[in-house]
């Protein structure tokens, strides 16, 4: 793919995101959501292996299917009230077929079952992508429309912090982890959608902060398995050094920045008398910690049954993802002490 193409379809990929960011409108949040599948499409198949042109039918047909679906949710809605402002739905029944046809866009349980594979047919500089930035413009949709049932997003968290947790346990492939990884993190923002948007979306940011920096590290080093992380430290101690913390982020372990959306998260379903809520949520979460510790333990604490005959570098090359890298890891790793900062912008 040329230079050219290559800017042309990233500045449509940003172009659909920032039309959805902008719309009231739901015909003009819609048609921003189609230029960004439109603009990965081409990006998921360039490489022209049967695994990638998979992957990218498997993703154009379930987008299209929930494109449809927000469609019909939205001229039933204006069939019905008579405007087409998404912060003006109100009628039940379109608002919960468009907060399932987002569901569906997002990849949240029990609609999630097209991620993990869609990423596993992807490379890892699409899949950053993927499970980053194309989860933004769906979430700035749901965080517009009030959902008139909220057990019905209880429910879709739950089923996602546990199906995210049960799903990744078996699996060998690390983009998999990911795509499970990503179905948890999603039920939790979710969870708190209705109570307190500020604080879903500062969960869905420091997720994306994470998980970038995760995607970059293993792009980094070409690690796309579990079995190639028992290599990683004789190969590069840094990135070994740097992964397990990264990993533990996702676990959302203390004193990690990941622990920061799910302890506000926490607080904030406690205030709202959801308890049982919150225990089931963290007794999902052990689910997910389980496999993490378990990629940090193939990482940091087992050696390759090989004996290595190269010399393990000093310092990392220079390439155009180490400065990326390590603003990222910093972040992912050290941002937990400005939580009073971060209580207070959510307060105010």
């Amino acid at each position: 793919m040329t230079v050219i193409t290559l800017t042309i379809l990233l500045f449509a990929l940003g172009i659909g995101t920032s039309l959805t960011f902008v719309s009231s409108h739901w015909l003009l949040a819609w048609m921003g959501l189609e230029i960004s599948t439109l603009a990965i499409l081409p990006l998921m198949a360039q490489h022209h292996h049967p695994r990638a042109v998979e992957a990218a039918t498997k993703y154009f047909l379930i987008q299209a299917t929930a494109a449809a679906v927000l469609l019909f949710a939205s001229t039933t809605n204006a069939w019905i009230s008579g405007h087409w402002d998404i912060q003006q739905t109100s009628h039940p029944l379109p608002l919960t077929m468009a907060t399932l046809a987002l569901a569906l866009k997002i990849g949240i349980a029990p609609l999630h079952s097209w991620q993990p594979e869609v990423l596993q047919g992807l490379g890892l500089n699409t899949g950053i992508i993927m499970a980053t930035w194309q989860k933004l413009a769906p979430f700035a949709i749901l965080t517009q429309i009030q959902t008139p049932n909220s057990l019905l997003l209880i429910t879709l968290g739950i089923a996602s912090i546990f199906i995210g947790g049960w799903g990744g346990l078996n699996q060998t492939q690390l983009r998999k982890v990911l795509g499970y990884s990503s179905i948890a993190h999603l039920g939790w923002m979710v969870l708190v959608l209705q109570y307190s948007r500020p604080l879903a979306l500062l969960a869905l940011l420091l997720y994306i902060i994470v998980t970038y920096a995760t995607f970059t590290l293993f792009n980094l080093q070409s690690v796309t398995s579990v079995k190639s992380l028992f290599a990683l430290g004789a190969k590069n101690p840094i990135l070994t050094t740097l992964l397990p913390f990264l990993l533990l982020s996702l676990a959302s372990l203390p004193p990690l920045t990941g622990f920061l959306a799910k302890l506000l998260i926490l607080k904030e379903l406690t205030k709202q008398g959801l308890a049982p809520t919150a225990a089931l949520a963290i007794l999902g979460t052990l689910l997910s910690a389980f496999f993490y510790v378990r990629l940090s333990v193939a990482t940091a604490l087992t050696l390759a049954p090989n004996t290595m005959t190269s010399t393990a570098p000093w310092r990392l090359s220079s390439l155009r993802l180490t400065l990326p890298l390590s603003i990222s890891t910093a972040l992912a790793v050290a941002l937990l002490p400005l939580t009073p900062a971060l209580l207070a912008l959510l307060t105010y």
